[in-house]
């Protein structure tokens, strides 16, 4: 039983390593991760006899201290192995504990903070190192019922909405051009400033060309135009059994129409047409049943528990950077120590 970190100059390796699970996500592979800006990615893989569990990161520096942490990526990450969790023995669970607590000591990482994959069974090996936490609902669509039993359980007023846009000479398609995807993150980013985002939500066309450039063709750019004018679009993601939509936007000459809930519940139809069994549709910001929430949940009652891990290796480490960060703003924040600065 060992170890090995797999880096991103060994992009063959990491995605042969991802593929060979039992269930994964967009969101693990090296594709994705060869997009983030926002710290070094590493994949950590454990290996004992036959079985292998993998663990994509972010290693990134606490404020020039020679010491480190851990993230995932924006999305839905979490360890992946070639066994269901659920069936991989318990002293090997503690194994993977033992060498990857080993590894934290070894490399001074002193937290570290995941978001979780629902449709992938990692509660079993989370429990064992501990740090699970809660982070509200998200929300799926069942796309094995028939098309009509969907459409019959969308919440009576959006149903009637829907069937009225699709009246309306609206053109939907794949679009891949540049100039179109140009036009898709000028709408996105204007979309994220009319909403007031946090500058995480904002991307630029190198990140959605790149995005979209995945070989697997992974990621697809969905649009809506009415006339010659594009009013709506998503980037979605397939990966397994799982259609998702990944980033969306409208343009504000035509909220007021709300051309998205006609692109989910086409969304929903591409899903069929892949022959995929779930739409995740995802939850309201930071797990609260908000606008965004009540949106998503008008298409679907259906739910699952979306969970976060926030593990502290070394709680007096962990303690003193929170005290020297000083900062009683948002107690949920984690880790404590990196809580934005409110602005004044």
């Amino acid at each position: 039983m060992a170890y090995h970190v797999i880096n991103m100059e060994q992009p063959a390796e990491w995605d042969a390593c991802i593929q060979e699970a039992v269930n994964y996500d967009f969101y693990h592979t090296w594709h994705y991760h060869a997009l983030e800006k926002n710290g070094e990615p590493l994949l950590f893989v454990y290996t004992e006899g036959e079985v292998f569990i993998a663990l994509p990161l972010l290693k990134r520096e606490i404020n020039n201290s020679g010491l480190f942490d851990l993230t995932s990526v924006y999305g839905y990450s979490g360890p992946v192995s070639n066994r269901k969790f659920i069936d991989i023995n318990d002293q090997l669970l503690e194994n993977f504990k033992q060498s990857f607590l080993s590894f934290m000591k070894t490399s001074r990482f002193i937290s570290l903070f995941s978001r979780l994959n629902p449709f992938i069974d990692q509660k079993v090996l989370i429990e064992k190192i501990g740090g699970l936490s809660g982070n509200g609902k998200t929300v799926y669509m069942d796309l094995s019922i028939p098309i009509e039993e969907q459409r019959a359980g969308y919440e009576k007023r959006l149903g009637r909405q829907i069937r009225q846009l699709r009246k309306m000479p609206y053109q939907i398609k794949e679009a891949s051009s540049a100039t179109e995807i140009s036009l898709f993150t000028a709408m996105y980013n204007e979309n994220m400033l009319r909403l007031g985002a946090s500058q995480r939500y904002f991307f630029d066309e190198t990140y959605f060309t790149n995005l979209l450039n995945s070989k697997a063709k992974e990621c697809r750019l969905i649009v809506i135009y009415d006339g010659t004018e594009m009013i709506c679009g998503a980037v979605i993601m397939c990966a397994g059994n799982v259609i998702r939509n990944h980033l969306s936007a409208t343009a504000n000459s035509h909220i007021q129409h709300s051309p998205s809930k006609l692109l989910t519940d086409e969304i929903s139809v591409i899903g069929r047409q892949l022959g995929k069994r779930y739409f995740h549709l995802g939850g309201g910001l930071e797990g609260k049943e908000d606008s965004l929430f009540k949106f998503k949940f008008s298409f679907s009652t259906l739910l699952l528990e979306d969970s976060t891990w926030r593990f502290v290796s070394d709680p007096l480490v962990y303690n003193d950077l929170v005290k020297e960060r000083n900062d009683q703003s948002n107690l949920n924040y984690f880790p404590l120590y990196r809580v934005p600065a409110v602005a004044v």
